[in-house]
């Protein structure tokens, strides 16, 4: 899927100019920076949208595919229908398609020039995608969502403003016939959001299928430390010029939160939270589980070894 989506985005932006696309690019970023978080159009123009998905789409697409990837096996579902809401151009749509036998794909966006670039990316990619309907909509208003069986964020929740941000997330879980997926920055902000959403879903009847362990009520994460998770993506040569870097990829730190109707089939027991500290002939994991964090050791006559030296942070044990 990560080739078919870059040669729809390099589709797409020979029609822009280099140096336009780097301006905007940098002019989206200092916005999202200083004024996200507000409920204000942070973009308009097609200009701006193809440099937003030029940038962000990549990072994005790969954690949204992390994201839920973590969330299907959990919950033991097959969701056949997606609805992505404050879709953006298109990323977790993208996503979701890699990982699912989709059969309907609706997208949810009230800037008019990120569904056009959506659209126009999603023309050659078949399938779900390609048949995706692209409609304006604005999370804040009082007209419900559409259902389908897994409905979707992928960093928008954040962009509201605070007060926006439960009822928004309210609705989105009740237009899900089976999940709702929220994906987040990997941010201290980014979690405590998710973290007010889980609290208030919870209470009212959604059930946890990732990233928490089976059974788990109370957040353990205090003080200073939040839930988060990294994939890494590869650059290609615009996007390394777009972000202004020369190094060969990106880490994208991103925070999900994946709740369902019914309980979850194959909840895990625990879930490792950081990357595993390697020493010869051990390995440390940081995990979450029974309701608290802990560090676990893991040496070579444990029987837990041949599976410590292949996971990775995000995982489930």
């Amino acid at each position: 899927m990560n080739a078919i989506l870059d040669a729809a985005l390099a589709r797409v932006l020979e029609e822009c100019d280099s140096r336009a696309l780097e301006r905007d690019a940098r002019a989206i970023s200092e916005n999202y920076r200083l004024r996200t978080g507000t409920g204000k159009r942070l973009l308009t123009r097609e200009g701006e949208a193809a440099a937003y998905a030029a940038a962000r789409m990549p990072a994005t697409c790969a954690a949204a595919e992390a994201a839920l990837g973590y969330a299907l096996a959990a919950a033991g579902l097959s969701p056949r229908t997606l609805l992505d809401v404050g879709a953006g151009t298109g990323a977790v749509s993208w996503a979701a398609d890699s990982l699912l036998e989709l059969e309907g794909v609706v997208c949810l966006e009230r800037e008019e020039a990120m569904r056009g670039v959506g659209a126009r990316l999603m023309q050659d990619a078949g399938g779900a995608l390609a048949a995706a309907s692209w409609q304006a909509f604005d999370i804040t208003s009082a007209q419900p969502l559409p259902h389908a069986d897994l409905a979707a964020e992928g960093y928008m929740i954040g962009e509201l403003e605070e007060g926006m941000r439960l009822p928004a997330a309210r609705k989105l879980f009740a237009a899900a016939d089976q999940m709702a997926l929220f994906i987040e920055p990997g941010t201290p902000q980014g979690f405590a959001n998710l973290r007010m959403i889980r609290d208030a879903l919870l209470s009212e009847g959604a059930y946890i299928a990732a990233p928490c362990p089976q059974g788990t009520q109370r957040c353990p994460m205090a003080g200073d430390d939040w839930c988060h998770f990294t994939v890494r993506v590869q650059r290609t040569r615009l996007h390394k010029a777009l972000k202004g870097g020369s190094a060969p990829y990106e880490d994208e730190k991103f925070a999900y939160l994946a709740l369902t109707k019914t309980p979850p089939q194959a909840a895990c027991a625990a879930r490792v939270l950081r990357h595993p500290l390697i020493a010869p002939g051990r390995i440390t994991l940081t995990l979450c589980g029974g309701g608290e964090t802990h560090v676990q050791a893991v040496t070579k006559k444990d029987p837990l070894w041949k599976r410590a030296r292949k996971i990775g942070a995000g995982d489930a044990l």
